[in-house]
């Protein structure tokens, strides 16, 4: 369970219902970019809004960046970390809306425009991107998540998985595990599975 005030994490159910629901409603191709992007790397809004296409595309190849550098301008308190396109649906989801993108035309094709764009083609906001993220909660009839619960979700999820927390708060951007672990929720079944671990 959520801990009081905080977004929630969503079940697996919950996820595949958010992306199916995204994939047939408004500008789905750049939307379900923007979730993938989300839950696959664990981004706060404000580092979304300020991605650029040259941040995540070599626009001359046309190739993803494995890496791309979060600059200190670009996050919350100021501290530059990397960011890994590793994950095979979060990458073809990237290309189709580059893909998209460049085909009509939406932007001067530049690796200083930014990646993604409102319906005015202006650059997203925190703020409108936030909204963007609770109108798709929504229309999935997901109650309680906001744009924070991709972040949440992320690092639960990696959690479960067993990755150690100094790794994980090193991929989240955090000065300390302490701040990531309250990022983590305690799910009972996890907690139930770990309990059988011990012997003596």
């Amino acid at each position: 369970m959520s801990r009081e005030g905080q977004a929630k994490v969503l079940t697996s159910k919950e996820f595949k219902r958010l992306i199916t629901v995204t994939s047939q409603g408004p500008y789905p191709t750049r939307n379900v970019a923007l979730v993938y992007t989300s839950f696959y790397l664990g981004l706060r809004v404000k580092e979304i809004a300020a991605l650029t296409i040259g941040d995540v595309q070599d626009v001359g190849t046309g190739n993803l960046h494995e890496i791309v550098n979060l600059s200190s301008d670009m996050t919350k308190g100021g501290k530059q970390r990397y960011i890994y396109l590793s994950h095979f649906k979060l990458k073809k989801a990237l290309l189709d809306y580059l893909n998209e993108v460049k085909v009509i035309g939406e932007t001067p094709y530049l690796s200083t425009a930014p990646l993604f764009r409102s319906r005015n083609k202006n650059r997203f906001t925190p703020n409108s991107l936030q909204q963007v993220f609770a109108r798709l909660y929504q229309e999935a009839g997901i109650v309680g998540a906001s744009s924070h619960s991709g972040r949440r979700t992320y690092a639960t999820r990696l959690a479960e998985k067993g990755v150690d927390l100094k790794a994980l708060s090193t991929l989240m951007g955090h000065a300390s595990v302490q701040m990531t672990a309250r990022y983590v929720n305690d799910n009972p079944e996890r907690l139930k599975r770990i309990s059988t671990l011990i012997d003596y």
